[in-house]
């Protein structure tokens, strides 16, 4: 997602002008001419580390390693992968290097251990080298660009009509085309499948023999999908707030989504009735909420960020209340509902939805969720606002709007992960994004080698959630001591 997860869908993504410092080049001719499982670079050379750009990160070391645009042509054209880590703080406990999944789509993982790695713990730091990688389209790694004009252009996702459904299929196409004009032949290259590669390539150019890796969000598919790829090249693997790509049909997908979002409302409300420090303790809050969406719907509820504009109820919901779901900011979240509130209406006029960023397509090349028309979409509506009654509109089906009419390289499936050994699955129970019944399936998918840990709290990402979390995590990174089966760890005062 997160994404993180989701929250870098919401960022417009723009096209860096600067290079990853200190460019180094691992040559990959020689690889198989297609995605074998037991097919390993034949010829990888170091990465040549410098220090990143910026004075403000002492300590980050930035590389590039060259990888085939498309791998099942080895020996054709190339992009760089920015590439970017910290050393272990204690060299002589070291154990080796831990490559993080960044999440998103969208999310850069260059960015993330550039800016510091406090996401880790202490002990995961004293003995990993954090590793990680700007995936191909997102950040420096060859990014997905496309016309600022035209992603603003995007129409409302409440579509009214054929005609509306058919004006989106339109604008989608023609979308799609500036993007690939513009990014080059990256964009039809996107999907997680390949980055499978670009990852095993990673691994041979650090020296490692097996990989470490935690995935967070939607890392957790690239994750997965590597041990499915290559079973007997995983040392040891988290995955972090999990994402299931064995969903299948587009109504399950948005439905589960919505479920797990509207449980994370309803924690909010829970929350707000208990604690008299909340901003709308003592309040009806869903309805104090629903007025607010009317207010959006009608154009009337001010940005908050930017006043004298109006707020669309799909960002108030997605903008406003989602983000905060995943630091499980309650108490944030109240105050901005209780300002918004007693604020003064605004005429009522149009608005308009955020626009989604170019790292989209990555999402559309992983995920076939096919809607055949306006019957079918509003039918879809019908779902999630049963499923999630207090946030309409949410990401999830914006973009499974966003991905109409696109091709789709690595659709969903069920894992089939044979020789791995265990494999981390963690998740809390109470997770805006990626819910606890994802984490469930996706441990019984892994069979044997699926080891499912539960945070007994709320948010989106959980490793550091306490004491009981972070020695289970770092007793399995480390020493690869597995928790019993069914372990569970208590939630944390936030």
């Amino acid at each position: 997602m997160p994404f993180r997860g989701w929250p870098a869908l919401r960022r417009t993504a723009l096209r860096s002008t600067a290079m990853v410092a200190g460019t180094a080049v691992a040559a990959v001719a020689g690889l198989a001419a297609a995605p074998v499982a037991n097919a390993a670079p034949v010829t990888t050379s170091a990465l040549r580390w410098t220090p990143c750009d910026g004075p403000d990160h002492p300590g980050a070391e930035c590389a590039t390693l060259t990888v085939p645009i498309d791998w099942a042509r080895p020996g054709g054209a190339t992009f760089g992968l920015a590439v970017a880590r910290r050393q272990a703080t204690d060299p002589g406990a070291r154990v080796g290097s831990m490559v993080f999944g960044p999440g998103g789509p969208g999310d850069s993982g260059v960015e993330r251990v550039v800016g510091g790695i406090s996401r880790f713990s202490s002990e995961t730091r004293r003995r990993f080298d954090i590793v990680s990688f700007d995936p191909r389209g997102v950040g420096r790694s060859n990014p997905v660009t496309c016309s600022g004009d035209l992603l603003a252009q995007r129409p409302s996702p409440e579509m009214g009509s054929q005609a509306d459904f058919d004006a989106t299929l339109a604008y989608n196409k023609r979308l799609r085309a500036d993007c690939r004009a513009r990014t080059g032949p990256v964009f039809d290259h996107l999907d997680t499948a390949q980055t499978v590669r670009d990852l095993d390539a990673l691994r041979a150019a650090l020296g490692e023999t097996e990989l470490t890796f935690h995935g967070s969000s939607y890392g957790t598919l690239l994750g997965a999908q590597y041990a499915e790829t290559y079973p007997h090249r995983v040392r040891a693997m988290v995955l972090e707030s999990v994402m299931d790509h064995s969903v299948s049909s587009t109504r399950e997908f948005l439905r589960s989504a919505a479920t797990a979002a509207q449980d994370s409302f309803d924690e909010f409300v829970r929350w707000c009735a208990d604690e008299s420090t909340c901003a709308l303790h003592g309040r009806d809050v869903r309805t104090i909420w629903q007025g607010l969406l009317t207010r959006a719907q009608r154009g009337e509820l001010e940005n908050p960020s930017k006043p004298g504009t109006p707020l669309s109820s799909a960002d108030l919901v997605n903008r406003i209340a989602f983000r905060k779901f995943y630091a499980v900011d309650h108490a944030g979240l109240a105050q901005a509902i209780a300002e918004m509130a007693s604020s003064s209406p605004l005429p009522a006029s149009p608005t308009s939805v955020s626009p989604l960023p170019p790292t989209a397509p990555v999402f559309c090349a992983d995920w076939r969720l096919p809607v055949h028309d306006h019957q079918e979409y509003a039918s879809l509506i019908g779902t999630m606002n049963r499923a999630a009654p207090d946030l309409p509109l949410l990401l999830p089906v914006q973009m499974a709007v966003a991905c109409l009419g696109a091709p789709t390289a690595n659709p969903q499936h069920r894992l089939a992960v044979r020789g791995a050994p265990p494999i981390l699955v963690s998740n809390a129970l109470h997770d805006p994004a990626t819910g606890y019944p994802w984490a469930v399936s996706v441990a019984r998918q892994l069979g044997r080698s699926g080891a499912l840990l539960t945070y007994e709290g709320q948010g989106h990402g959980s490793v550091t959630s306490g004491p009981c979390m972070e020695h289970t995590v770092d007793a399995y990174l480390t020493d690869l001591t597995v928790p019993p089966r069914g372990t569970r760890c208590p939630a944390v005062p936030s």
